[in-house]
C-alpha cells in the first residue's frame, strides 16, 4: 500500500499530465484562431461611412511559420513523451491500487527545464499569431540559457577559476584546523609521535 506522500505525488502528476494533454491541443488551436482573427479581421467603418473592409494579409501561416511550427513541434512532443513516461503513476490493473507514483513532475533541474521549453514554445506560438513571425526570435532564450548554464557550471569553475592551485600549495593558518596546527608544531620540534611525509 502506498503512503500518503506517494498518493499526493501521483495525484499531482495525474493533474499535471491531464493539463498538459489539454494544453497540447488548446494552445495550437488558440494560435490558429488568433492568427485567423488578427490577420483576417474586419475593421469597423470610420466616420466617413465606408463599408466594412477586410485586411489583405492571408489568414494562413506562411511557409516559414509552418516550418518553425513543425521544427518546434518535435522537441515539444519529445518532452511530452518524456514527462509522460517518467510522471505517469503505475496502478494495479485489477484493484487500481497505486504501485508507483512516478517521478515528481514538480522537481527542479531537468524536469523543470522540460516544462520551461514547452512553455516558451507555446508562448512563441501564441505570440507569433498575435504580433508577427518576428516573435519566434524569443525562442533563442532556450539555447542562450543552455550556453549560460554550461559556462557557469562547467567552464567558469574548472577552466577560468584563476590560480586555484597556488592557494592549495601554501596552507594558511586560518584554513588549517587546530589539530593540524598542533601536529605541525610537534613535527617542527621533532616529536617522534608525528609521522613525517
Amino acid at each position: 500500500m502506498a503512503n500518503a506522500s506517494a498518493k499526493r505525488t501521483a495525484a499531482a502528476n495525474e493533474a499535471a499530465l491531464r493539463n498538459l494533454r489539454i494544453l497540447m491541443i488548446f494552445i495550437p488551436t488558440l494560435s490558429l484562431f488568433l492568427r485567423y482573427f488578427f490577420r483576417f479581421s474586419l475593421f469597423f467603418p470610420s466616420s466617413d461611412s465606408r463599408p466594412l473592409r477586410i485586411t489583405l494579409s492571408s489568414p494562413f501561416p506562411t511557409k516559414t511559420s509552418l516550418f518553425i511550427h513543425l521544427i518546434t513541434f518535435v522537441p515539444v512532443m519529445v518532452l511530452y513523451s518524456h514527462l509522460t513516461s517518467i510522471g505517469s503513476p503505475k496502478r494495479d490493473k485489477t484493484t487500481g491500487a497505486l504501485i508507483s507514483s512516478g517521478e515528481d513532475l514538480n522537481m527542479t533541474g531537468v524536469t523543470e527545464w522540460c516544462w520551461d521549453i514547452i512553455y516558451v514554445t507555446w508562448g512563441c506560438q501564441v505570440g507569433s499569431a498575435l504580433v508577427g513571425e518576428w516573435f519566434w526570435w524569443a525562442y533563442l532564450c532556450i539555447p542562450l540559457f543552455a550556453l549560460w548554464k554550461i559556462y557557469s557550471v562547467f567552464i567558469k569553475p574548472y577552466y577560468l577559476s584563476g590560480s586555484g592551485e597556488d592557494k592549495s600549495d601554501v596552507p594558511n593558518d586560518q584554513e588549517t584546523s587546530k589539530r593540524q596546527q598542533k601536529l605541525k608544531k610537534r613535527s617542527e620540534k621533532g616529536d617522534p609521535r608525528v609521522k613525517r611525509l
